[in-house]
């Protein structure tokens, strides 16, 4: 009897445990399911190799939608020991967070003749329109917190840290940018920015006596101080990152899943004339991709970054008294540098000169002047 089971198991595995094959399978007959791990590979590694973040990031392996790990901090010290005396011990210091994945989706129209492929054309057609559109979505959500589902991005990170710097990509503000990170003990290693700043970056030099005697940027090999430049295509130009990219990581957990629809209206994709894509009227397939991706930086002060200098607002709406002027019984120059200018979006860039022993600001509270000009929210240049 259990010979006899065994034949009859044994049979079945011979006769229908068939393996599946993507070659031989249509997407008409198969219109939803996970992607094959050999297309998922394939797709996944063009977004690696397309993703800013994925390329600088370090890799965290993730087996569910959440991960919990520990992370370097600190490392052990060393000790002067004298003859004969007990050597000290510290340990190393490591953190422990926690990293959670999140859905990532995308919908790519199709004609419908693209169902009778073979699976295996299809997604190997499909392949860079997937890849593009999740590592565009990644890298906009956690650089620039653009439809962030994260609970980080760098653009946070450093408005966190304080790590911002004003006035556009200039050489002194590049200095600066990493002297921010070095004076805190991190490694710049590598810089964030979009192939519309290369024109201002090539003229980023140090001048003595009319003569260039230093430039920053190597065009050849897309380099910023020595350190690699990655470029993102949605960053607004002017604007630029720096980064100890040791202290950023992403992981994926699963594989991704599809699925085919012919009858669907598409909410975020218009016609030419702004009319919602009707897939059944319109003749059209659309494939859904989903994938899940982490994302977490564990430290904000480990990135900076150079904010684009804006458009100043005009004389006719806004104009700073001239520098021998007097306002508040004290000269216009004694108060504030001839730096000073307001843009558009509010801020306030320029010298905020710190003012003792004057109480006319406000004759009912005479330290409340001083607090004005000490710890106003002006960024002075001259500081960077």
């Amino acid at each position: 009897m259990n010979r006899n089971g065994n034949l009859m198991k044994k049979m079945n595995l011979q006769l229908f445990g068939q393996t599946f094959d993507p070659d031989n399978v249509t997407m008409y007959e198969q219109k939803d399911g996970t992607i094959p791990q050999k297309y998922t590979e394939l797709i996944l590694k063009e977004i690696m190799n397309g993703s800013q973040i994925m390329k600088l990031a370090k890799y965290e392996e993730m087996d569910g939608k959440e991960k919990e790990f520990e992370y370097f901090a600190k490392g052990p010290g060393a000790y002067w020991v004298g003859e004969g005396e007990k050597i000290r011990t510290s340990k190393p210091q490591w953190m422990k967070v926690k990293m959670v994945a999140k859905k990532l989706g995308v919908i790519v129209p199709c004609s419908r003749e693209f169902l009778h492929y073979k699976m295996s054309d299809f997604f190997e057609k499909m392949k860079p329109k997937i890849a593009e559109e999740f590592y565009k979505k990644f890298d906009e959500a956690a650089i620039l917190n653009l439809d962030n589902p994260f609970p980080q991005s760098v653009d946070e990170s450093v408005a966190e840290a304080g790590n911002v710097i004003s006035g556009g990509i200039t050489y002194d503000n590049i200095l600066a940018l990493e002297d921010l990170l070095n004076d805190e003990d991190y490694d710049v290693n590598a810089f964030i920015s979009t192939k519309k700043n290369r024109s201002t970056l090539r003229n980023v030099h140090r001048i003595e006596n009319g003569v260039i005697v230093e430039s920053l940027y190597d065009r050849g090999a897309n380099t910023i101080d020595g350190q690699p430049v990655a470029d993102l295509k949605s960053l607004e130009k002017g604007n630029l990152y720096a980064g100890d990219f040791d202290y950023m990581y992403y992981g994926i957990p699963f594989g991704m899943s599809y699925k085919i629809d012919e009858s669907a209206q598409l909410s975020t994709i218009v016609n030419e004339d702004d009319s919602p894509v009707n897939l059944f009227e319109q003749e059209l397939a659309a494939l859904r991709v989903t994938m899940d991706v982490a994302f977490m930086i564990v430290k904000d002060e480990a990135f900076a970054k150079i904010e684009k200098e804006g458009e100043v607002i005009g004389d006719d709406i806004l104009s700073i008294p001239a520098q021998g002027a007097t306002l508040y019984g004290k000269k216009v120059s004694s108060l504030i540098g001839n730096d000073v200018k307001v843009y558009k979006d509010g801020s306030v860039v320029g010298t905020l000169k710190h003012v003792t022993g004057y109480t006319q600001f406000n004759d009912s509270n005479p330290e409340e002047q001083e607090d004005i000009s000490s710890h106003s929210s002006l960024r002075k240049q001259e500081q960077r």
